[in-house]
């Protein structure tokens, strides 16, 4: 013998109820589901057919669940839009974002490289200016010194020539008259009343030749002093003069190198702020984007999850008080 089935229990049980008790008890079912699921669709529904005829209560049942299940085809067609839209703006947004917070940190990059090569440039300028005016003042002393030494030299060479000659003079001179004196007074000295030749004074010459001595060393020291500091003159200015050339010239070249890359960078800092405000641009349409899709796809109440499951309970609560009406089992669900 086989079993009883609940259903088979559940639709003996109620054969014999009248068709007022079997639409109170669909209403109450109705009433008690829509409070428990907080649904204003089956509370509306048990309310607004509590005064309506058996028939047209099952009517307004059936109606109410094909609108429910049009809805949820509807809304699986709506959540793919949304799905997809919503994902495109998304993704849109973020890269967006990211693209404008890199070209951000570009642009900070850029405009600190800016700035620095400004700052180089300048000191780059004043050294130039100040070594240039340097070399001009120590070229200018140079000469001048040069010319003051040249000078020196030649009064010194001149003096050392002449006190040269002059001793030489001075010696040959006295040389000559003391080889005089041995010489036998000739009669014409003797009626000029001398005794013999002029021989110079022989004592005296020691103290001339140690004086002009003197002069010569002083114009030899001189020479050979001036000629040592022009020489050392010379050599510093040499050093000096290569030393800043080549340190103007490194600078001109790090100046102009500097310019040709600031140029650049500020070509380059021109086009990152004109991609940055395109890309901020796009941010904004992909958030204005997103903000028109939310009337649409976005819930503030439940997610898409729980529509479905609070409509499927609703379906469920529809289809239950649809079994209650169903007197003659018609109905496939009830079976």
């Amino acid at each position: 013998m086989k079993p009883v089935s609940f259903l088979q229990n559940f639709l003996s049980s109620r054969q014999g109820l009248s068709q007022e008790a079997r639409q109170q008890k669909a209403l109450d079912t109705l009433r008690t589901e829509g409070q428990r699921l907080g649904s204003l669709t089956l509370t509306s529904l048990a309310e607004r057919a509590s005064a309506d005829p058996f028939q047209k209560i099952k009517g307004l049942i059936q109606k109410l669940i094909e609108r429910l299940l049009q809805e949820s085809r509807d809304e699986a067609t709506k959540k793919g839009f949304c799905d997809t839209e919503l994902g495109k703006a998304r993704k849109s947004r973020d890269y967006r974002f990211t693209e404008a917070k890199d070209l951000s940190a570009e642009m900070t990059k850029l405009q600190a490289k800016r700035d620095a090569l400004q700052h180089e440039i300048k000191e780059l300028k004043s050294d130039i200016k100040e070594e240039t005016k340097a070399l001009k003042e120590a070229t200018s002393e140079r000469n001048d010194e040069k010319a003051a030494n040249a000078k020196t030299t030649k009064t010194a060479k001149e003096g050392l020539e002449g006190v040269t000659e002059a001793i030489l003079v001075l010696k040959s001179f006295y040389k000559q008259a003391a080889k005089a004196v041995f010489l036998q007074a000739s009669p014409v000295t003797e009626r000029a009343g001398f005794s013999g030749n002029y021989g110079g004074k022989q004592d005296g010459a020691k103290a001339i030749f140690a004086l002009l001595e003197t002069i010569q060393s002083d114009f030899d020291r001189t020479l050979r002093k001036t000629e040592e500091a022009e020489n050392n003159a010379h050599r510093e200015y040499v050093d000096f003069s290569q030393v800043s050339k080549s340190s103007i010239s490194g600078k001109e070249m790090k100046q102009q190198l500097d310019e040709e890359d600031l140029e650049t960078t500020l070509t380059n800092l021109e086009q990152a702020t004109t991609d940055l405000q395109t890309a901020v641009d796009l941010l904004d349409g992909a958030l204005q984007e997103l903000e028109e899709l939310k009337p649409t796809c976005m819930d503030s109440g439940m997610s898409y999850a729980e529509r479905v499951a609070k409509r499927e309970e609703e379906m469920k609560a529809l289809g239950k008080a649809l079994c209650q009406l169903d007197e003659e089992n018609v109905e496939a669900q009830c079976k």
